[in-house]
């Protein structure tokens, strides 16, 4: 009962006007940030952390957290909608939880089914981002509760099994994920030392005694980062964009996607709460299970509407699932939930157990924002499918522009020094060279959000056990955490190696 009452709470936070504005401009520019190829929930949300500070600013500083939170999440559950127009109209993935939806809708679409195609792949996101919220809204008060009894040990060691969740998952490197985390965990140390005021890495300049600023990394490397890809490697996403027919879909489509999204959508949200799965690995792994419960597996790749219902249900689930480590254990399963995090954080806003508890306005708000928003993009996607696809005709060179000058004004704004902006630019370059030699990027913003929190308890933890560190391993479930954290970098490995042996073995 006591769970109800803090929802209707949430809800009257979430119906308040400007909440209702924040909360449609948020999946709007979601929906459009899924439909454009490229740009991504991360780049999204990044390039808005600034847009909302200036948006909230009249407001008190609770009442603010909660309207950019609102906005922000919009944003990147709106993606997960937007992300199937182009892989069904245009074979081009707007995100990359889109890409199996590519197989069977591009497939559709040129069979004259895109409308089909498009409306099951917004009825699917629906129903896993209800679900995905029922669940958030049952687990995340007894998690909560489990978590406040977690001592400096035992979140040092959660969050080392986050940052290798992430690390064991991105890229198609683990060295190369493993060496971005370091970086972050590198850069995250600039500045002045929390406990014994000690300078570190700052090399007398003054800019630099209060570490970098989060947000301009995060939108140098993935908003920047595009741009600059987009205009070296001169990719104006080029491809015969598939004809909107037919919107709403026939009784057997209905009736042959029903299982695949209820099935997509509670494998979504349980992979979503693992940190570091994410929703490309849930959209996948719907994929596989849609094909091998199939009577037809063979139409798989063909046009079949099971592939695109379950993928589009698992990643929308997914998303509603990572928000449950974040809010209720402070850990980012994801890079988007990595930069949500950031701007919690710069809301004076910590996300944790005590989020609940100390700010739960913030916390039910965003939650019962989350059932509104949903029921906004139903009514979004489905009548303006044909609109939504006229956002891929967009020219690059009209669309260039507006993220350079909304990442420049936005850095600026909240920041106010030159310095930022050229670490912007430098950021932007360097993210370009990265993703083109497949070094992922999310490690690394996630190891700079981490961080501060990682060796603050590594060093209170210490300080309770004199400088013992068999403190990690004394608690039970610390020494779990630990334990998963070295079996999820150690089994990829070792499949790995197994995998070879059985090619050396086939060739001799």
């Amino acid at each position: 009962m006591e769970t109800l009452q803090f929802l209707a709470d949430g809800f009257a936070t979430a119906l308040q006007w400007h909440n209702l504005v924040f909360a449609f401009i948020g999946v709007l520019i979601g929906t459009a940030v899924g439909v454009l190829p490229g740009i991504g929930p991360m780049s999204g949300v990044a390039l808005l952390i600034p847009v909302t500070a200036t948006m909230t600013s009249g407001l008190e500083p609770e009442a603010a957290a909660a309207s950019a939170i609102i906005l922000l999440a919009g944003v990147y559950y709106g993606a997960m909608y937007g992300g199937s127009t182009t892989s069904i109209l245009l074979n081009t993935p707007g995100e990359s939880s889109s890409v199996v939806t590519t197989l069977d809708g591009y497939q559709m679409a040129k069979n004259g089914r895109a409308g089909a195609a498009l409306a099951i792949a917004a009825i699917g996101s629906f129903v896993a981002g209800i679900i995905a919220l029922i669940g958030l809204i049952v687990l995340a008060e007894p998690l909560s509760n489990v978590a406040l009894s977690f001592g400096p040990a035992e979140y040092f060691s959660l969050m080392i099994l986050g940052l290798c969740a992430v690390s064991g998952l991105a890229g198609k490197s683990m060295t190369k994920a493993l060496i971005m985390t370091v970086v972050g965990l590198l850069l995250a140390t600039i500045g002045m030392d929390n406990v014994s005021g000690v300078a570190r890495f700052t090399y007398d300049i003054p800019v630099l005694y209060g570490g970098l600023e989060f947000l301009t990394i995060a939108v140098g490397l993935f908003a920047l980062g595009e741009v600059f890809k987009t205009i070296l490697e001169k990719d104006d996403g080029g491809g015969a964009i598939a004809k909107v027919g037919r919107i709403l879909p026939t009784k057997k489509d209905l009736k042959d996607s029903s299982a695949p999204i209820i099935r997509g959508s509670l494998l979504g949200f349980f992979i979503g709460v693992l940190p570091g799965a994410g929703a490309t690995l849930a959209s996948f792994f719907s994929y596989v299970a849609e094909k091998k419960l199939s009577k037809n597996p063979e139409k798989f790749g063909q046009g079949a509407i099971e592939g695109v219902a379950g993928p589009e249900a698992a990643n929308n689930g997914a998303s509603g699932g990572a928000l449950i480590p974040l809010l209720t254990l402070g850990i980012p399963g994801s890079g988007t939930t990595a930069i949500l995090m950031g701007a919690l954080i710069m809301y004076n806003v910590q996300p944790g157990p005590l989020l609940f508890s100390d700010h739960p306005k913030v916390a039910w708000g965003l939650i019962a924002s989350m059932f509104i928003g949903n029921v906004m993009l139903l009514l979004l996607n489905m009548p303006l499918v044909k609109v939504f696809a006229k956002i891929i005709e967009t020219p690059k060179k009209y669309l260039l522009p507006i993220i350079i000058a909304i990442s420049i004004f936005g850095v600026y704004a909240v920041q106010f020094t030159v310095f930022d902006l050229l670490l912007l630019i430098a950021c932007g370059v360097v993210g370009y060279f990265l993703t083109k030699n497949d070094f992922p990027v999310a490690p690394l913003v996630l190891g700079l959000v981490l961080g501060p929190m990682i060796e603050n308890n590594m060093r209170r933890a210490l300080t309770q056990s004199n400088g013992d560190y068999m403190i990690f391993l004394q608690s039970p479930l610390s020494l779990s955490f630990l334990i998963v954290a070295a079996l999820w970098m150690l089994i990829p490995i070792i499949l790995k190696m197994k995998g070879k042996k059985v090619i050396i073995n086939e060739e001799d």
